[in-house]
C-alpha cells in the first residue's frame, strides 16, 4: 500500500455526505495516536471552565474513579468515531451520552464548547505534531461529523460553518477560562491518572511533560506548576521528531480501533448501556 493511498481516498470524499467515512479513515488509519492525545488535551481544556470543572468535582467521578471515568469517555467517543454515529453502536452511544447528561443541568454554551474541542483540538494537534498536514476534507469532515453528533445530543445554536464555530471556540475560552479550586482538583486528578500509567520512577518526568503540553493560560487556569523552559522545548521537539520518523515508515494496513482494546476498567469487555456512573440511567 502506498503511503498516500488513504489520503487520496479521503480527498475524493464529500465532507458533507461522507464525513463518517472521512473521520474513520483519518482517526483509525492516519492519526490514531494523535487523535487520542488531542482528545486528552481537549478534556484538559474543558476543565479550565469553572462551570464544567465544578460539576465534575461535585460528582466526585474524576477524583474517586478517574480511570473508569476516562475509560468510559474514551469508549463512548471511540464508538462514534470508529463505527459512525448513524450505526447501531453509534446510536446506542449517543443515547447513553444523552442519558448520562440528562441527570444534570448543563448550559447549552458549555455543551457547545465541549463539542468544539472535539473538533478543533485534533486539527490543532495535527498542525503542531502531525506526520502530514490534514487536508481540507478532513477539516470539514470533522466539522460536519461533530455538528451531526451535536444535533443528536440536542445541542442548540451549533454554528453553520467552520469559521464561525472556531470563533466561538476562541471567544468562549477568552471569556470563561479562569482559575478555581475545582479546576485544580479535576486537572490534577486527570494528570495523576496519566502519570500512573508509567513506572513510578518516571513520575516526575511524566508529570512535567504533561504540564509542558499545556499552554500558559491553561497552566494559570489550573494553578499547576510552570514547566521548565527545557521541558517546553523538549516535549514538542520529541513529538515533531516522532512525526518525521513516521513519514519514513510504511502505512498502517489495519485500522487501530480503541473499541477493541482492553480497557483497565472493563477487562472482560463492556456494554454501552452500562457505561458511566454506576451504569444507571
Amino acid at each position: 500500500m502506498a503511503r498516500d493511498t488513504i489520503l487520496k481516498e479521503i480527498q475524493m470524499l464529500d465532507p458533507e455526505k461522507d464525513h463518517e467515512r472521512i473521520v474513520f479513515l483519518s482517526t483509525c488509519y492516519e492519526f490514531p495516536f494523535d487523535t487520542t492525545r488531542a482528545l486528552e488535551m481537549a478534556l484538559f481544556r474543558t476543565f479550565c471552565v469553572p462551570s464544567i470543572s465544578g460539576l465534575l468535582d461535585r460528582t466526585g467521578e474524576f477524583r474517586q474513579r478517574s480511570q473508569k471515568r476516562y475509560d468510559d469517555t474514551d469508549i463512548l467517543i471511540s464508538e462514534l468515531m470508529e463505527w459512525g454515529y448513524s450505526s447501531d453502536r453509534g446510536q446506542r452511544a449517543i443515547q447513553r451520552i444523552n442519558q448520562l447528561h440528562a441527570r444534570f443541568t448543563i448550559a447549552n454554551e458549555d455543551f457547545l464548547y465541549v463539542l468544539s474541542t472535539f473538533l478543533f483540538e485534533p486539527i490543532r494537534w495535527n498542525q503542531r505534531y502531525g506526520w502530514r498536514t490534514m487536508c481540507e476534507q478532513e477539516h470539514l469532515g470533522l466539522f460536519s461529523f461533530w455538528c451531526a453528533v451535536g444535533e443528536r445530543m440536542h445541542i442548540q445554536q451549533i454554528p453553520e460553518d467552520y469559521s464561525t464555530f472556531e470563533r466561538f471556540n476562541f471567544e468562549y475560552e477568552r471569556q470563561r477560562f479562569r482559575y478555581t479550586p475545582s479546576n485544580h482538583r479535576i486537572g490534577t486528578a486527570t494528570a495523576e491518572l496519566f502519570v500512573g500509567w508509567f513506572p513510578k520512577l518516571l513520575s516526575p518526568l511524566v508529570r512535567s511533560a504533561i504540564y509542558a503540553m499545556l499552554e500558559p493560560h491553561l497552566i494559570t487556569a489550573f494553578g499547576c506548576p510552570q514547566p521548565s523552559r527545557f521541558m517546553r522545548w523538549f516535549v514538542p521537539s520529541l513529538l515533531r521528531l516522532r512525526a518525521r520518523l513516521l513519514r519514513c515508515l510504511p502505512p498502517r494496513r489495519d485500522p487501530r480501533l480503541r473499541t477493541e482494546i482492553i480497557h483497565p476498567s472493563h477487562p472482560a469487555g463492556y456494554v454501552i448501556e452500562q457505561l458511566g456512573p454506576s451504569g444507571k440511567t
